[in-house]
C-alpha cells in the first residue's frame, strides 16, 4: 500500500528506519528489532540505500522481506549518487517487482573521500530531477527529505525552502524531516512550507540519544543542533551511559509529546537497528490522548 493512502487513514502515523546490516549478527539483529517494533503497528518501516549504491542488494532484499515475510509496509531510500539513469531505472524496476510501492528520493552524500557533490554522468544531480523520473516512468509513492535547520550544504535556508518546494513540485508526495532536537525548528518549518503552498504531510524524524559522543558526529555531519541545556546534562553524566541513555529517552518523549499534540501527522524514529529506546519513548506515549484517543498503538488498516 502507499503511503500516502496510509497517512490519510492513519493519525497519527509511526515510523522506523533501519539501515542494511554488514554482517549475520547484524541482520539478526535487525530483524529481532523489527519484531519488538512490530507489536506498535507501525504504518511503515523504511531501509537506508548506501553511499553510491553501496547496499543497493541489501535494501532491496530487505525491503522485499520486511513486506513479504514480516507483513509490514516498506519504504525503499534511493539516491542519485554513483547512478546513471538507467541504473536508476534498473533499481526501480526491481524494487517493483518485488512490490515495494514505496520510494524515498534523495540526492545522497557525496561519496567517501569527497566534500563535493559531483552530478554522475548521464544521471541526476538534485533530488528534485529524480522524484520528477520517478513520476513520469513509475507509479510509487515517493517521500523526500526536509531540513527544519537547513541542509548542511545551503546556508541560505529560503533557498533550501524553495529546494524542496521543487521536489514537492516534481511529484513528492510527502516529507520526512532530517533529525532535530529543538521542536521549533520543525513548527517554523512547517509554518514556512505551508506559507509557500506546500500541503503535503510533514513527519518529524527523532533520534533519542543513545550516546553523546555519537550525537555530536551525527548532527556535526547533518548540521542539527542540539539545546545548549540538553547538551549540559549529557556532559554532566557522559561518563555513565545508561544515565545519557535515560536523558536521551525523555527529551525524546518530551519532543514526541508536544508534536503529536501540535498537530504532527506522526513520527519518523531513527533507530540505528536498535529497539530498546524507541519501545522506551512509545511506552511513554500510550498514556498520550488526542481527540480523546490514545496515540498507541496506531489503527490497524
Amino acid at each position: 500500500m502507499k503511503i500516502s493512502e496510509i497517512l490519510k487513514r492513519v493519525c497519527p502515523a509511526f515510523s522506523f528506519e533501519f539501515f542494511p546490516p554488514k554482517d549475520d549478527d547484524g541482520f539478526d539483529k535487525l530483524f529481532q528489532s523489527i519484531d519488538q517494533l512490530k507489536q506498535w503497528n507501525p504504518a511503515f518501516v523504511s531501509m537506508t540505500y548506501g553511499a553510491g549504491g553501496s547496499t543497493r542488494a541489501k535494501t532491496i532484499d530487505l525491503v522485499g522481506r520486511i513486506k513479504d515475510e514480516i507483513g509490514l509496509e516498506s519504504m525503499a531510500h534511493l539516491t542519485c549518487v554513483g547512478h546513471s539513469t538507467d541504473e536508476i531505472r534498473s533499481v526501480l524496476g526491481d524494487l517493483r517487482d518485488r512490490g515495494v510501492d514505496n520510494v524515498l528520493a534523495l540526492r545522497g552524500d557525496p561519496p567517501q573521500g569527497r566534500t563535493d557533490f559531483v552530478k554522475p554522468q548521464n544521471g541526476f544531480g538534485h533530488a528534485s530531477e529524480l522524484v520528477r523520473f520517478i513520476r513520469e516512468n513509475f507509479s510509487f509513492c515517493i517521500g523526500v527529505a526536509g531540513y527544519p535547520e537547513g541542509h548542511v550544504e545551503c546556508p541560505d535556508k529560503m533557498l533550501d525552502l524553495e529546494h524542496l518546494k521543487r521536489k514537492v513540485e516534481a511529484g513528492a508526495d510527502f516529507i520526512v524531516t532530517q533529525l532535530f532536537f529543538d521542536n521549533r525548528f520543525y513548527f517554523d518549518f512547517v509554518d514556512r512550507l505551508r506559507g509557500m503552498g506546500i500541503d503535503v504531510p510533514i513527519i518529524p524524524g527523532i533520534m533519542p540519544i543513545l550516546s553523546l559522543n555519537q550525537i555530536k558526529r551525527f548532527t556535526k555531519m547533518c548540521g542539527a543542533t542540539i539545546p545548549e541545556d540538553l547538551i549540559s546534562r549529557l556532559e554532566s553524566v557522559q561518563d555513565d551511559p545508561e544515565a545519557v541513555r535515560q536523558i536521551g529517552i525523555k527529551h525524546a518523549t518530551a519532543q514526541c509529546e508536544r508534536l503529536l499534540l501540535e498537530g504532527a501527522p506522526g513520527i519518523h524514529f531513527y533507530t540505528l537497528n536498535r529497539s530498546r529506546a524507541t519501545l522506551s519513548v512509545l511506552e511513554h506515549l500510550k498514556n498520550l490522548t488526542l481527540e480523546n484517543k490514545s496515540v498507541l498503538p496506531p489503527q490497524k488498516f
